[in-house]
């Protein structure tokens, strides 16, 4: 169903080659759903809905049922998640699991394109439209016709395409670029972003209007520190992935390894963790993969920079922190002790706390201060998420 081996955002599939043309089914005829898709569609609805799809966690489960109950209807869907939370994947599901699937696949990120490219891309255009538009050129849209359009990064499309997307939505045609002639196309549209639409409407950065003509069925994908349970499940099938890929022996995978890993937030989710791992085993020399094998921030230390002028001695930056402490306080501030004071303690227990995995009375230890001190400082501080 799908070609090349990719594993994006805690999904081992394959991914789609660039489509290309197809012939459409009879008028009026229903497309025909491909076997393996209609196997998993009639799967128990929580469980994946691909092959090869990670994550049994309450959140993914709710992701499997609603990709199901969607997937068989015509309406718009727009999936909500930050980078890396699998977007693209699920909108892969939602067209495999549709009456659309012998019908193009088509993505297109339009963030990636200038917007006079971006309107050719997505409507095509007619020859001499343009300097070096030398033919005419079929548009994504049409290349869509009896499938799905994935448009990806929605949120960096610009307001005179916005325009025409909406017209899209509502009339299901257009004209080329350079062309008065309308084209009309049957296609499902589903919508990625990893921006708050709404946060966008106010800036005045995107149309309210589309943004309700998008938002039919709204499916929100959890960033991966949401759903650490699927963590473990994760790494096991990395680990066995990138030590087949580089001839080496599984390793073994630790408890403890586990904890440091469920305990960072990772900002990019299920890809950054997917390349952290390749990274462990490309390093790892023993029978066990370690927790010195990962960066530092993951390691809950201060990430290497670059470009970045040294801070030098520990005092230099300690008095360059109280001056930026005391010119953000104000000349009429009469708690600067405590505001600094509190910020760089908060810090040293946060990172104390994180570098021994929770655990109150190691981190008691290291710091140098009575457990039930620590307790109380965590608890005034709002770290009792980090402690255990």
């Amino acid at each position: 169903m799908l070609n090349q081996r990719a594993t994006d955002a805690g999904f081992d599939r394959k991914e789609a080659p660039i489509v290309q043309a197809k012939t459409l089914p009879p008028s009026g005829a229903r497309p025909i759903m491909s076997s393996s898709a209609a196997v998993m569609n009639n799967a128990r609805t929580d469980a994946p809905v691909m092959d090869g799809m990670i994550g049994q966690s309450h959140a993914m489960r709710e992701v499997y049922r609603l990709t199901r109950q969607v997937a068989a209807s015509s309406a718009t869907v727009l999936l909500l998640g930050e980078t890396g939370t699998g977007k693209e994947l699920i909108a892969r599901a939602l067209h495999e699991l549709s009456l659309r699937a012998s019908g193009p696949f088509i993505r297109v990120n339009c963030g990636a394109l200038s917007e006079s490219l971006l309107e050719s891309e997505l409507f095509g255009h007619v020859k001499g439209a343009f300097t070096n538009a030398y033919e005419n050129r079929t548009g994504r849209f049409e290349a869509a016709h009896g499938g799905t359009i994935f448009l990806d990064e929605i949120n960096s499309m610009s307001f005179t395409l916005q325009v025409k997307l909406l017209r899209v939505l509502q009339e299901q045609e257009f004209e080329r670029v350079g062309d008065s002639k309308t084209i009309r196309v049957d296609c499902r549209i589903i919508a990625a972003t990893n921006r708050d639409l709404t946060d966008e409407i106010d800036a005045g950065k995107f149309r309210e209007d589309l943004y309700y003509r998008l938002n039919v069925v709204p499916v929100y994908l959890p960033p991966l520190r949401e759903r650490t349970d699927d963590i473990p499940a994760l790494v096991h099938h990395f680990v066995k992935r990138y030590a087949a890929v580089n001839n080496r022996p599984v390793p073994r995978v630790t408890d403890e390894l586990l904890n440091y890993l469920k305990n960072y937030a990772w900002p990019g989710n299920v890809r950054e963790l997917q390349n952290n791992i390749e990274r462990a085993i490309v390093l790892c020399q023993d029978e066990e993969l370690t927790i010195d094998l990962f960066p530092p921030h993951v390691r809950g230390l201060a990430p290497i920079r670059l470009g970045r002028a040294k801070g030098g001695t520990l005092e230099t930056m300690c008095r360059e922190l109280v001056t930026l402490g005391i010119t953000e306080a104000g000349e009429d501030s009469n708690s600067v002790h405590e505001r600094v004071v509190s910020l760089v303690e908060r810090e040293v227990i946060l990172q104390v706390l994180r570098g021994c995995q929770g655990v109150q009375t190691k981190a008691a230890t290291r710091l140098g201060i009575n457990r039930n001190t620590l307790h109380k400082k965590i608890e005034d501080y709002h770290l009792e998420s980090e402690a255990r």
